[in-house]
């Protein structure tokens, strides 16, 4: 279980035919397991680039992360993927269940090709009714509503008990009533499961309900403050 995560320096470009683009600068962040943090600023600011390294996604162009004090990224591509699947859920703003398959069976696909200490099915189920989808087991994504296949994609995040939870707007496809839903949500599986949570979000509202408020703009972290949660 990773306990802290911590960026040194962080930069991350990308390089275009003629240009290039400076996504994120020079950033020092430490993120607590159990902390429930949020992440705003205005599309641009750096925000998803950040998640997706801290995920593990992808790689910075300068500076580091270490995981417990370890830099995993230096690792090779197997044992980076093998830190994925142990330690980090992902959840975004597309939900990017497959449609031909089952609720059950959506939350099922990390587990696919994993040697599990558990069995699959009935973890599948367990996750499922966490996320109040008892009576969803067998429904197709099309005959879901846009929260309750939120909920399937929280669902599929948390089947392995990850350390953290990284939510790249997570709401912004849904209704404001269904946003708050899915925000408390994952405030409860941060409580309850004492995961780490970090939560990008474009709504100063939802943002302003976690424990810790980290605000960007143009690649750059501006504050960090306490939220009403703290």
């Amino acid at each position: 279980m990773i306990k802290q995560i911590v960026c040194h320096e962080l930069e991350k470009s990308f390089e275009g035919d003629s240009t290039k683009t400076i996504a994120l600068k020079s950033t020092n962040l430490s993120f607590q397991k159990g902390e429930f943090t949020a992440i705003i600023g205005p599309s641009g600011s750096g925000k998803s680039t950040l998640l997706s390294l801290l995920g593990t996604l992808d790689k910075p162009t300068k500076g580091h992360i270490t995981y417990d004090d370890e830099n995993i990224l230096s690792k090779r591509k197997s044992h980076i993927a093998d830190f994925r699947f142990q330690e980090i859920g992902f959840i975004f703003q597309q939900f990017h269940l497959l449609p031909t398959l089952t609720s059950l069976e959506n939350v099922l696909t990390p587990l696919f090709s994993r040697k599990v200490s558990y069995n699959k099915l009935n973890r599948a189920k367990e996750v499922l009714e966490q996320v109040g989808l008892k009576d969803k087991l067998q429904s197709l994504p099309s005959q879901l509503s846009g929260g309750q296949q939120q909920r399937v994609a929280i669902a599929r995040a948390i089947i392995h008990k990850p350390s953290w939870l990284l939510a790249d707007e997570p709401t912004g496809n849904l209704d404001t009533d269904t946003g708050e839903r899915i925000y408390d949500l994952l405030k409860s599986l941060n409580e309850q499961e004492d995961c780490g949570v970090v939560f990008v979000t474009h709504d100063p509202l939802l943002a302003a309900k976690a424990k810790r408020i980290i605000t960007m703009k143009d690649g750059v972290v501006l504050s960090e403050k306490a939220g009403f949660s703290s």
